[in-house]
């Protein structure tokens, strides 16, 4: 597979047509098209459009078998997550970083073997003193006094 090296922008229809792929390793447009057909009320043509962009992005390889394709995964799902969320992660100041894992794990269903693994992630990860923040001036609470016009209008008087 493929190393995701700069992050991929994957739209929501193709990440559907991705965890078909993913799951099935190697797959026949039919394949994918019968899984997604009914839930995602998409026609045939649909699916095969997302299909080649997805071929197009390099994010999925064909092989050719007789006259039809092959389709299979060129980028991992744990890659291509990562990568979702380091894209993520790059819109949010660094200080609320951790706040976005408290409101994604109280968000999410969690079984106990879940929730001991991400304690154990904790539990391994070392703190740092002091996050700096990250934003350009003005787009976050941290600089929002520097930026303010009207902190500028009460400063010039």
């Amino acid at each position: 597979m493929v190393r995701v090296s700069e992050p991929v922008k994957v739209s929501e229809a193709e990440w559907e047509v991705l965890r078909v792929i993913w799951t099935q390793e190697l797959t026949t447009s039919q394949e994918v098209i019968k899984v997604l057909e009914t839930t995602m009320d998409w026609k045939p043509a649909t699916i095969k459009t997302l299909l080649g962009r997805l071929v197009k992005k390099e994010l999925v390889g064909t092989q050719k078998q007789g006259n039809k394709y092959r389709y299979y995964p060129l980028v991992s799902e744990k890659e291509t997550v990562q990568s979702a969320t380091e894209t993520l992660f790059s819109h949010i100041c660094a200080k609320k970083i951790g706040q976005t894992l408290g409101d994604l794990i109280q968000q999410a269903e969690l079984t106990k073997e879940d929730m001991a693994w991400i304690q154990h992630q904790l539990d391994q990860k070392q703190p740092v003193a002091e996050i700096t923040c990250n934003c350009i001036p003005g787009q976050c609470e941290c600089h929002k006094e520097e930026h303010d016009p009207t902190n500028e209008k009460r400063l010039s008087k």
